[in-house]
């Protein structure tokens, strides 16, 4: 058996792992191709952070009780976290994009040519999630701790 007090942290961390394999699955069923890079990228479905952090508040819970003072401090956190990954990094990603085809555009249409290389740097656009990665991510989180609580001394 595993100790209680590592319950939080190994449902975390596990909650983590698991999503970040699962986009390598859910990158191959959209395109049909296998890229290992998704194990290791942010964005897409499910949320790695959702899903760490769900499973963090949803350990603590269970251990310490829903009702308790720690528990609601990690509910906010993972609130904070999950906002984040949906909302101001999705966004930033977009502001990215939107960017780099503002630039594309000035030079096909103007013909000018930028010298400084910021302007040649390859920015990743795909920072954030939508709201359906982050709903992705929060169901596994609480789906792990549920799965794991019988090894524990629970």
């Amino acid at each position: 058996m595993i100790p209680n007090s590592l319950f939080p942290l190994v449902c975390a961390l596990l909650a983590n792992v698991t999503a970040q394999v699962a986009k390598l699955f859910t990158y191959y069923y959209r395109t049909g191709e296998w890229n290992l890079r998704w194990v290791l990228m942010s964005g897409g479905f499910p949320s790695s952070h959702s899903s760490t952090v769900t499973a963090l508040s949803m350990t603590v819970g269970m251990e310490e009780g829903f009702s308790s003072t720690l528990f609601a401090v990690t509910a906010v956190f993972s609130a904070i976290v999950m906002y984040d990954a949906c909302h101001v990094r999705y966004y930033s990603g977009k502001n990215i994009e939107l960017t780099q085809q503002l630039i594309k555009d000035l030079r096909d249409m103007t013909g000018l040519t930028f010298s400084d290389p910021i302007y040649q740097e390859k920015l990743k656009t795909i920072l954030g999630h939508k709201v359906v990665e982050v709903i992705g991510g929060f169901v596994l989180g609480l789906l792990i701790p549920l799965l794991l609580s019988p090894l524990f001394l629970i």
